[in-house]
């Protein structure tokens, strides 16, 4: 029950590519770890550079690129989770274009993605992607956003 759980989510905006919207990005984590997380959650959301990203992308998953959003469950226990989430302004802004819309909904998006690996959700078969572009598709619904069709043959770039 939503009523009963506890969920902190911090922001981190550590760059200067896209503007934030620190609140709805709390309210869109917010609802994602009301619906599935534990009773008890705590994540931080850190919007960073390429820079930044590559280099956590190559210490900790040893790829030496930058990526658009990383994923790190640092505590799991019964009844609570404590994660991190790391996405790359300077890459939503160069690809929202190319799916139609804007840097500021393309970095809610890898939010969304995310969180939503912190809480369970895979994309690792074609299966359970479809299950995490549902998700995705629902909780930005929320927001009033719509996601653009991705065109197959490019495929994603998501990391967890």
């Amino acid at each position: 029950m939503p009523g009963n759980r506890m969920v902190k989510v911090e922001i981190a905006d550590q760059q200067s590519f896209v503007s934030v919207d620190a609140k709805q990005i709390a309210n869109v984590a917010r609802s994602i770890l009301a619906d599935h997380g534990p009773t008890r959650s705590r994540v931080s959301v850190a919007i960073v550079d390429d820079a930044t990203i590559h280099a956590l992308n190559r210490r900790y998953l040893q790829h030496d690129y930058p990526t658009d959003v990383l994923s790190f469950v640092l505590e799991e226990k019964r009844g609570y989770l404590e994660g991190e989430v790391v996405v790359s302004g300077e890459t939503a802004l160069s690809q929202a274009g190319q799916y139609g819309w804007d840097a500021s909904s393309e970095l809610l998006l890898y939010i969304v993605h995310g969180v939503l690996h912190l809480v369970g959700f895979e994309d690792s078969s074609d299966e359970t992607r479809q299950e995490m572009r549902d998700a995705e598709a629902h909780y930005l619904a929320q927001l009033g956003l719509h996601v653009p069709d991705q065109d197959e043959e490019t495929g994603d770039d998501f990391d967890e």
